[in-house]
């Protein structure tokens, strides 16, 4: 085993699935799309479509399907930032996407600065390579730019991590003000902001407020995106914005990783965008979860402790939960799990010592009538 595995610690997400798995568990451990709202009609013509050539089933270019990277440079333009399809380079999920970018960006020893708390998967593609990770502290919908200029100064990081948009695991949005700040920041002290960018799409009223990269010099802002949460996470696509100064190299570390993604995924995903029923169906999707959104928000006073409080997020998957301080969340999950429900403890996202009492509650995979009957089991967890 090489040294830089005793420094990264195992996904308890990855493992909770595992053991929730058995039937009739309710697990808010997961960010799992629901089933129901996949368009499956729309993937199966999709798929048959590409399976008109039998170039789908070939050995395609690292850099990815040339249709599906000018569609997603065409979606970053609508959202007013302009991309040409070089800049786009398809990954298998946007998870690779972060994972190329820490080996392209990180050496050993490299400090890399994370939303304190922040997305567990992240943190590992980090340590993996290397990287110091040093959180950095934020309230409500702001990162605290103060905290971030002062640890800047000090560590002088390669990158800044962030998820602006109904974040994981706290579900907050990055205020526009806030935003231009950490470009400010970034821009001053010299280091790159990573935009992980998954959910920008799943917002249950007003549009999600501008990319970072927007104003920001060139390179500055590297983004990821993935189609996991509005088309199907099975089939593993996702991208990076890049510029100039990085293309090639992510296009090198993309080549020894798998050389490229499934070519006959990404046509299908080309032929879907081009039949114009995503829209469709992630309209479809920001109906049922804002609904599903509202129903664990009313379950979550008589299921948490007294005492307790959460955000009401405007977007995405996740509500952020913070018990009162006696509580250890992670004391409790093998007891929800024998009631048949599951949670994530906070404390794995968090790079440095994490408070016990908080926890990460998913919404989107069951109804109402599941969600409500999940929370009454976890009620009597911490009865």
């Amino acid at each position: 085993m090489s040294a830089r595995f005793a420094t990264v610690r195992p996904s308890v997400v990855r493992e909770l699935l595992a053991l929730t798995q058995r039937p009739g568990v309710i697990s808010f451990a997961g960010g799992l799309p629901a089933p129901e709202f996949f368009d499956l009609d729309g993937a199966l013509a999709a798929v048959q479509e590409a399976l008109g050539s039998p170039a789908v089933l070939q050995y395609s270019p690292s850099e990815g399907n040339a249709e599906l990277r000018a569609r997603i440079a065409e979606r970053y333009g609508a959202l007013g930032l302009a991309t040409e399809p070089e800049q786009i380079v398809i990954t298998t999920g946007s998870q690779q996407g972060i994972s190329l970018l820490a080996s392209t960006l990180v050496d050993p020893g490299d400090v890399v600065l994370v939303e304190r708390p922040s997305y567990l998967a992240a943190l590992q593609c980090f340590s993996l390579a290397g990287a110091r990770l040093v959180g950095v502290p934020g309230a409500g919908d702001e990162v605290d730019l103060d905290a971030l200029a002062e640890l800047a100064a000090e560590h002088r990081p390669k990158a800044f991590y962030t998820v602006p948009n109904f974040h994981n695991p706290t579900g907050r949005t990055l205020t526009p003000e806030n935003r231009a700040g950490i470009v400010a920041v970034a821009e001053r002290y010299g280091f790159r902001v990573i935009e992980d960018d998954p959910y920008r799409e799943l917002s249950y009223g007003a549009p999600a407020p501008a990319s970072l990269a927007i104003g920001a010099e060139p390179g500055r802002v590297v983004s990821t995106g993935s189609f996991s949460k509005i088309l199907a996470p099975g089939l593993r696509l996702g991208w990076v914005r890049t510029d100039p100064s990085i293309k090639s190299a992510v296009v090198i570390a993309k080549q020894a990783a798998d050389l490229h993604t499934s070519t006959l995924d990404q046509a299908a995903a080309a032929r879907y965008l081009a039949s114009g029923r995503l829209e469709g169906a992630v309209e479809r999707s920001r109906a049922g979860y804002a609904e599903r959104r509202d129903a664990m928000l009313a379950g979550l006073p008589g299921a948490l402790p007294e005492g307790s409080i959460w955000n009401r997020p405007a977007g995405g998957m996740f509500v952020w939960a913070t018990l009162p301080e006696t509580y250890d969340t992670a004391a409790f999950l093998g007891a929800a799990i024998d009631h048949d429900v599951a949670f994530v403890p906070g404390a794995p996202f968090f790079t440095d010592p994490a408070p016990a009492n908080t926890m990460r509650l998913s919404f989107v995979t069951y109804p109402p009538e599941q969600i409500a009957e999940g929370l009454r089991r976890l009620a009597a967890v911490f009865t």
